[in-house]
């Protein structure tokens, strides 16, 4: 099979990935094993920042490139950590030339068999999402077109990670408003309950329902479910 081939296989791969029921650890493991197979690496590991910020190792395609992207994450340093920090890609670099840049990475990835490395920004425009490292047993250089192709496939990745996040944050959104949706009818309920059995006018029930809810420290949507259940006696709300 072609290099071209190869290619058409793998970005129809990862399509089929982002269109079938979303599974982002699916997808990036994929996205790690083809990212060996076509820059011809021995091992990936990827790492993608947290809700704060944090890198986490995620995927990883052999135990040594897990084991060397958690102990990279952990003192802060490494091709990852650089990439994820600039933007840009880290590639042919020699692990045996970057003791000065890297001085703990560098002997744990000769440790776990690794002389060689590059790292690819997982980004969308300047939003970083995470890094795909690639490790290599032998000094290995990739071709411009090789680091074009490696940016390719994560780009794919992280258009449909940042999908997948819009549409967390589009349902969580949506979950909200309806929250605060039934709470504003319920709290109409309750305001005609509680004027209907203590003969006040309706804005005078939103008042005390208020009031009690703020010397109460409940929520004002709980202390009209009570109101409408009648678990909270209205005499309780009423001035003394």
């Amino acid at each position: 099979m072609s290099m071209e081939q190869r290619l058409v296989r793998t970005f129809v791969e990862l399509a089929d990935t982002l269109v079938r029921e979303f599974d982002f650890v699916d997808l990036l493991h994929t996205l790690a094993e083809r990212s060996v197979e076509l820059l011809d690496a021995d091992a990936a590991g990827i790492i993608l920042a947290d809700q704060r910020g944090q890198l986490q190792v995620v995927a990883s395609t052999t135990q040594e490139a897990h084991i060397l992207e958690l102990f990279a994450v952990q003192v802060s340093e490494g091709p990852c950590v650089d990439c994820y920090n600039s933007g840009e890609i880290v590639a042919n670099v020699r692990l045996d030339e970057a003791a000065d840049r890297w001085p703990n990475f560098t002997p744990a990835a000769a440790e776990a068999g690794f002389r060689s490395t590059h790292a690819v920004p997982l980004r969308l425009r300047d939003q970083v999402l995470g890094v795909v490292n690639l490790f290599c047993s032998r000094q290995a250089t990739l071709s411009e077109r090789d680091i074009a192709v490696g940016q390719a496939l994560a780009d794919v990745a992280s258009i449909g990670l940042l999908q997948e996040r819009a549409m967390l944050q589009g349902e969580l959104l949506a979950e909200q408003l309806q929250t605060a949706l039934n709470s504003r009818i319920r709290i109409e309920q309750a305001k005609g309950v509680f004027a209907e059995r203590a003969g006040v006018e309706i804005d005078q029930a939103f008042t005390m329902m208020r009031q009690f809810s703020r010397q109460t420290s409940r929520r004002l949507s709980d202390v009209a479910t009570g109101v409408i259940e009648g678990t909270i006696d209205i005499n309780e709300m009423q001035p003394h």
